[in-house]
């Protein structure tokens, strides 16, 4: 099986030379995958799943290969061409590493739709319009085997030309057709040799031949390039990325030369065999985007083939099916990872959500959304490789697909096209998020484009941007209610490109960009004119002129503090944006991209519902995160350079602000927000500053996935200040997460785990904490967790070596006569414990009675709670004569009474109940109330003292009023 789509890269010079190791930055088509093995690399791969046709026959090579080299050293030059191409090609990219170490690249193919076209359609439109066209009807699709068929006419196909916009694939059928040459699957021809246009471009006008020019790039072939032009069809050149060459077919500027060892310019060898005037019987495939098409005349193309991407949303879903069903992929280094029923569940979740939400199928028609979909979901359910952010993925994904490259390689101002759709796609994205709207009109397109427009020259930028990489960026709203409009193509692009328009400073205001020219203008004739004027006020006795030098000294300083207000008032609507109390109670921003991408389980709003306020609480995390070190260098490539400077007074605009708003009680999930983005930033100092005031970590009922697991343990793990409270009630906590977040742990006095269906397994890690030499915890809730009496005996373990720990609570734990006989027997080992919860764990009398007795023993135990228990009447008796004893040691709470009179810690018990009830056995809750009931009964009936029987009276209500709500006895 054959690798998935990865989005587009460049290559470049030095294939057949010694290899760089994989983690440098390696300028041909990235680092394909492909398992090389024993002596013999070629060989027989893995099998091939292969969806919509290919360019591979179904048998072995056919007889014929190798007619034309038929020499033993041709042959050989040959076998180590393909060997070093199959090398090449299969590098792995860092990108890629985050499926798992067994991932590869070679596993999964599904080529996208290709459908020929005529010359007419590649015309530029007359005015100036968004081109969402869908392809057209009448003309055949092409499988990657039928590229040079004869055309309709019968003719000879020897030039075939495949465009397509940034993100369609182009460079992954490249990579598929070069890879399957190299395996024999492409018996028609006997010699492929790829070039870059990218590579051969950097050469400039300096002149060298055709065979100096393969010799230099595949020193195997130096043997057979004699035999080249004797190839003729059964030679096959590869030009990738036509776009990075400015070719000039007209005579007077490129001579003809048929030559193939004549030197010449480049660009005039890609001329000649275009004319088919130099090896004019050798095949060539083109690759280019669309603005380019018109570089080649269309007298010299034999068929032009448009690649539409996954037009078809069952392409879509196969993609999504072989790639995320990988047996070994997202998993971590501790094994621990995606499970098979889990990738099963996201598959099927995706599926359904392509089905019935057609934007997320609209955005992705283009492949390298897909890969973006499952880059995503990995991050988000898979454990987390270190220093991987949502930021860097999406960096990542531009840099695949942009690489850096030009805007247009014929203007002289060598604009990055990144750079390009920062200042035009970016101001769209921020003026919908400071309106707070995420669909678009045309016209609103046109005038973010259109913006600033004064020459030629930039008018034809927008032609090149607006055909090539216009639909990578925006996409055809398709709901309903919406027809007409665009939308970014998937939302949190949006929000990513507006932070990158304000990290990057081009939001400015008239004032700015007014006072910036006074000011550069001041400042490169202030010094020259301060000299004058110094030297007139000594001539002249003008006390004016002091006061004029003064002046032109402060102007560029008031300029600079236009600009940090400027950087103030975008912190401070950063900030807002993160801490608006309208998002308080929604879901914290990882389950809102899991919801965007997998849907949402349950009924759907009406489409006549009038549509809730968007939500923009990723734009600040993006923010945070392109303000990183990492982000930054990868943006430099990109031709988007961040200075440092820049960055540094940002960041301190934004720590000013949240040191003012950080310091308020949020709610759970916006908590979990806030520290999100100091992960995004990735900057432990400015973490420390900012978050060094948080005493209490309230994450209640927040589901805790490893990646947010990852998030608390990476930005409070290092943290040196004790946490008063660490609560994580009802989070799905695993054994998994308990050990990514121990260094939060570490630094907890209260510690809140209950409600997480925490096992046995789970207390090995409990009793590490517990031994840690730097645990400091006073207060552990494990309530409401099944840890029975195997979990026990290893947390006796970690009680009987900690000295901090003065409170456990192990309230409803299934620990059985068993769990509490332990306790019992190991109680003794610790000396500072000082209250005990073993309430609701299903004991008997005997076990209940021997671990009272060993309370009442301990030194420091204060009290032990034991209600809720299978106490026979006379256990529960034998209990409170234990307890009524003179000799000191622990209280016992057994019941809502103490005799006649009521408990002091009846509220307790009651409210354990009440915040419990929706979780706990009803039935056998409300029999164990009816208990406490008729106890509180009895003793209202054999006391006489009026005080005690009101109290009695009280409590009754209270039980009553639980046993109402539990649909029992409550008159």
């Amino acid at each position: 099986m054959w690798g998935c789509y990865l989005p587009r890269a460049s290559w470049g010079p030095g294939l057949g030379r010694a290899l760089q190791p994989a983690d440098e930055r390696i300028p041909f088509l990235i680092h394909w995958s492909w398992p090389l093995k024993g002596q013999n690399p070629i060989g027989p791969p893995r099998a091939f799943i292969r969806h919509y046709g290919s360019s591979a026959g179904s048998g072995p090579p056919s007889e014929r290969h190798g007619q034309l080299f038929r020499g033993i050293a041709a042959a050989e030059a040959i076998q180590r061409h393909r060997r070093n191409l199959a090398e090449w090609f299969s590098r792995l990219p860092r990108e890629e590493r985050q499926f798992g170490p067994s991932f590869a690249l070679d596993t999964v193919h599904v080529d996208p739709v290709i459908q020929e076209s005529t010359p007419d359609e590649h015309r530029p439109p007359a005015e100036l319009a968004l081109e969402h066209q869908p392809p057209s009807a009448g003309l055949p699709l092409l499988a990657l085997s039928q590229l040079f068929d004869p055309d309709v006419c019968g003719r000879r196909v020897q030039t075939v030309v495949l465009y397509g916009t940034v993100g369609t694939g182009k460079s992954t059928l490249v990579r598929k057709m070069v890879l399957d040459w190299c395996y024999g699957r492409l018996p028609a021809f006997e010699l492929l040799i790829p070039f870059s246009c990218e590579d051969l471009s950097s050469l400039g006008p300096a002149p060298a031949s055709l065979c100096q020019l393969v010799a230099q790039r595949y020193t195997p072939l130096k043997e057979v390039l004699p035999l080249m032009a004797a190839a003729r069809s059964r030679l096959l050149f590869v030009l990738h990325g036509l776009e990075h060459l400015n070719l000039d077919f007209r005579l007077a500027g490129t001579g003809l030369c048929s030559d193939p060892e004549q030197p010449v310019a480049p660009s005039a060898i890609i001329v000649n065999l275009l004319r088919k005037y130099m090896l004019p019987e050798a095949s060539i495939l083109v690759t280019t985007r669309p603005s380019a098409i018109g570089r080649i005349p269309s007298k010299y193309v034999g068929r032009y083939g448009e690649i539409c991407g996954f037009s078809d949303t069952n392409l879509q879903k196969l993609y999504f099916q072989l790639r995320l069903n990988q047996p070994d992929c997202g998993h971590g280094a501790g094994g621990v990872g995606v499970t098979p029923a889990q990738r099963d569940n996201l598959v099927e979740m995706l599926s359904r959500n392509l089905e019935g939400h057609h934007q997320i199928a609209a955005a992705c028609f283009l492949p390298s959304y897909c890969w973006l979909v499952c880059a995503t979901l990995y991050f988000l359910h898979a454990p987390t490789p270190a220093g991987q952010t949502l930021t860097s993925i999406y960096t990542s994904f531009l840099r695949l697909n942009f690489s850096g490259e030009m805007l247009d390689s014929t203007d002289p101002s060598k604009l990055s096209l990144m750079a390009y759709a920062a200042r035009t796609m970016g101001k769209l994205a921020y003026e919908g998020v400071s309106s707070r709207k995420t669909y678009f009109s045309e016209e609103d397109v046109r005038g973010c484009l259109e913006a600033g427009l004064k020459t030629e020259e930039e008018l034809q930028l927008l032609h090149v941007f607006r055909r090539d990489a216009l639909r990578f960026f925006l996409a055809p709203c398709v709901e309903p209610g919406h027809q007409g409009t665009f939308v970014f193509t998937v939302p949190a692009m949006q929000e990513y490109l507006a932070a990158l328009y304000i990290v990057l400073g081009l939001r400015k205001t008239t004032l700015q960009r007014v006072g910036k020219e006074v000011a550069e203008l001041v400042g490169r004739v202030g010094e020259d004119v301060s000299l004058v004027l110094g030297i007139v006020a000594k001539l002249l006795p003008l006390r004016a002129l002091p006061l004029l030098i003064n002046l032109l000294k402060v102007v560029p300083r008031v300029f600079g503090r236009v600009v940090g207000k400027s950087r103030e008032g975008v912190a401070q609507a950063m900030v807002l944006e993160m801490f608006r109390e309208e998002d308080y109670y929604n879901d914290d921003v990882l389950d809102q991209m899991g919801a965007s991408i997998l849907g949402v389980e349950g009924p759907r709003r009406h489409p006549d519902e009038p549509p809730e306020d968007e939500v923009f609480e990723l734009f600040p995390m993006f923010m945070g995160g392109l303000l990183s070190a990492h982000n930054r260098a990868i943006l430099a490539q990109l031709g988007c350079p961040i200075k440092t400077l820049d960055a540094l007074e940002n960041a301190q605009a934004i720590k000013k602000k949240l040191g003012k708003l950080g310091r308020q009680v949020l709610p759970p999930s916006e908590l979990l927000d806030h520290l999100f983005f100091h992960y995004e930033f990735q900057n432990q100092r400015f973490s420390a500053e900012v978050l060094g005031s948080l005493r209490q970590l309230n994450l209640a009922g927040v589901r805790m996935t490893p990646l947010k697991c990852t998030v608390v343990a990476a930005v409070l793990g290092s943290g040196r200040h004790a946490l008063d409270e660490v609560n994580l009630a009802s989070c799905q906590l695993d054994p998994a997460g308990l050990r990514t977040l121990r260094p939060v742990f570490l630094r907890a006095r209260k510690l809140g785990l209950q409600l997480n269906s925490l096992g046995p397994e789970a207390c090995r890690d409990l009793r590490d904490l517990l031994l840690h030499d730097q645990c400091q915890v006073t207060t552990l809730r494990l309530s409401n967790n099944p840890l029975t009496a195997a979990g026990v005996a290893l947390l006796v373990e970690g009680l009987a070596g900690n000295t901090s720990l003065k409170h456990l609570s192990l309230l409803h734990t299934d620990l059985g006569d068993e769990g509490l006989q332990l306790l019992a027997a190991q109680l003794d080992r610790n000396q500072q414990l000082q209250e005990l919860n073993v309430a609701y764990n299903g004991a008997g009398d005997a076990a209940a009675l021997a671990l009272a007795k060993a309370a009442r023993k301990h030194p420091s135990l204060e009290l032990l709670h034991l209600y809720f228990n299978e106490l026979s009447s006379e256990g529960r008796q034998a209990l409170r004569d234990l307890g009524s004893t003179t000799e000191g040691g622990a209280r016992v709470v057994v019941s809502l009474t103490e005799g006649t009179a009521v408990s002091e810690y009846w509220s307790v018990i009651l409210g354990e109940v009440q915040r419990n009830l929706n979780s706990w056995d009803r039935t056998r809750v409300r029999r164990h109330l009816e208990l406490l009931l008729r106890d509180l009964e009895d003793n209202r009936g054999a006391t006489l003292n009026p005080w005690r029987k009101a109290q009695l009276l009280r409590v009754e209500g209270e039980v009553r009023a639980l046993l109402e709500q539990l649909g029992g006895r409550g008159s």
